[in-house]
């Protein structure tokens, strides 16, 4: 979307949000970015607006700040960072007026709800070809359950060790506590229905492997604990 000239751009609301929110949490730039294990000048640049976060990014981000990852998108218009309408009762949620936001690599999310919900994440997501949630060595991991239905194209999807293929009409679920990553194959974007159940409830353990957790090692690289 292009801002208006004299208006904030969606990168820029998406960013004052963030850093809204950090400073609400009491977090500094430098301990959102230990937490996430990124720079902490990829934070700054976020939180002006001057680089979009990637999928990986504002999972992490959502993660540590307390956040539904709905209550970051922003309106297609440009308008406030999503946040509840009081002025706007329906349960239902027209396609117009979703609330959304492209990340890096071009990847769509629109939340499929009217406002933010801290129990589901519920959105419609579109990977563009050659698009991913994250490098191929920098597989994520968060709380909850993840359940996706995909509408068009082919959606690879590598959970642990084991890779994946899902076309038009499949559907696939997984423990999103396990090392995932999410790509299109070929040449057409992928449309799929996502929903994470109990984000929060993260039981997780260490990172370096003990207590039955995957080293990074093991699954050929770094792992991104959102």
């Amino acid at each position: 979307m292009t801002a208006v000239s004299g208006e904030p751009s969606v990168p820029e609301l998406l960013g004052t949000r963030i850093r809204s929110e950090r400073a609400r949490a009491g977090l500094s730039i430098r301990e959102l970015a230990r937490r996430l294990d990124v720079s902490h000048s990829l934070i700054s640049q976020i939180e002006t607006g001057h680089v979009t976060p990637s999928v990986a990014t504002l999972w992490g981000i959502a993660t540590e700040l307390g956040l539904p990852v709905g209550d970051l998108f922003v309106s297609d218009d440009g308008a406030a960072v999503a946040a509840a309408d009081p002025r706007k009762p329906s349960p239902v949620q027209e396609h117009e007026t979703r609330r959304g936001v492209t990340l890096a690599g071009g990847v769509r999310w629109e939340r499929l709800t009217p406002d933010p919900n801290a129990d589901v994440d519920f959105v419609h997501v579109v990977y563009p070809p050659g698009s991913a949630s994250c490098e191929e060595d920098a597989l994520i991991r968060h709380g909850g359950r993840e359940f996706g239905y995909v509408v068009s194209g082919r959606l690879g999807v590598r959970v642990g060790f084991d890779e994946f293929e899902v076309g038009p009409d499949d559907s696939i679920c997984f423990d999103s506590q396990m090392p995932h990553r999410l790509w299109a194959i070929g040449d057409e974007p992928v449309r799929a229905i996502w929903m994470v159940l109990n984000r929060r409830d993260d039981a997780r353990a260490p990172l370096d492997g003990a207590d039955g957790a995957l080293p990074s090692d093991a699954i050929g690289g770094k792992m991104i604990r959102e």
